[in-house]
């Protein structure tokens, strides 16, 4: 079946102070964004050029790790929720603001140490699980499906159980009570909404 993505654009006005904006950021910069917010983001490059070296200008997914140049000072992101920002810092390690809704928002140090607490505890939960739940995606750019099923060589005393489906729906996961853990191969964002679920990528450290 041929399939056509088609991006819909935010109507959205920014209206944001860009002097007071251009203050508050570092001299070099990333400019991220949602596809909806593309034009906005355009609009910012062209601006804080003029007095900032802007690195790249590049669109996020929620599934997405972009690569981020190493003098990359901070990320500008034109989106809509913390709850991107702060999965971005984590894995880019790098200072996000947000800008959403016409407000600049800075992710803090103590919110990405959270994470990483978050993380820690979901690690040790499926270290100690002998049943596993796998989230395999059918979406196209999701699919892991040849990589989900390595995870059987790699933890040889747990058994899986594989789940594939085009969309999931945290809340289904309580209909398995057996099934104590959860690995996610689909988006990475997954697992910032219930703690039973671990991201395959946090496992890498014990690929054979």
């Amino acid at each position: 079946m041929k399939k056509i993505f088609i991006p819909a654009f935010s109507k959205f006005n920014c209206e944001v102070d860009l002097n007071e904006l251009s203050k508050v950021l570092p001299k070099k910069i990333l400019i991220a964004y949602s596809i909806q917010y593309k034009a906005v983001a355009e609009e910012l490059k062209k601006y804080l050029s003029k007095s900032h070296k802007v690195l790249g200008l590049i669109q996020v997914l929620g599934c997405s790790k972009p690569k981020i140049p190493t003098e990359t000072q901070a990320i500008l992101l034109i989106s809509s929720g913390k709850f991107h920002a702060i999965s971005l810092a984590y894995e880019t390690k790098t200072k996000i603001f947000l800008l959403e809704n016409n407000h600049l928002i800075q992710i803090f140090d103590n919110e990405i140490q959270e994470l990483e607490k978050r993380k820690k505890n979901f690690l040790f939960k499926f270290l100690n699980s002998e049943r596993i739940g796998v989230f395999v995606s059918e979406k196209i750019g999701q699919e892991k499906l040849k990589i989900a099923l390595s995870l059987k060589k790699n933890f040889k005393d747990k058994k899986f159980y594989f789940f594939l489906a085009n969309n999931f729906n945290n809340s289904e996961i309580e209909n398995f009570p057996q099934i104590k853990s959860w690995v996610n191969t689909a988006c990475p964002r997954i697992d910032m909404m219930n703690p039973k679920i671990l991201n395959l990528s946090d496992l890498e450290k014990f690929k054979n």
